[in-house]
């Protein structure tokens, strides 16, 4: 079989399915308006925060420290 003739078979065999899937299930439930927005908005200020916290650790003393001599020590490596 062809990878066309594949795509058909495979288009013809979701619209069967769909036909036979009752209307109600197919459609949005009407409560949840705004839902994905607002999970979107706390995963951001999440983000923001954690990219915050990590800003501060990163370029505390210690860590810089830390990386830069792991930076100095791959730069003194012999080929």
């Amino acid at each position: 079989m062809s990878g066309q003739a594949v795509g058909q078979a495979r288009r013809q065999a979701n619209r069967q399915v769909w036909a036979r899937r009752p209307w109600w299930r197919t459609r949005a439930v009407g409560g949840d308006a705004g839902m994905v927005t607002s999970e979107y908005a706390m995963g951001l200020i999440a983000a923001v925060g954690f990219a915050g916290l990590l800003y501060k650790v990163v370029t505390s003393g210690q860590v810089r420290a830390a990386l830069q001599a792991v930076v100095e020590k791959a730069l003194d490596v012999q080929f």
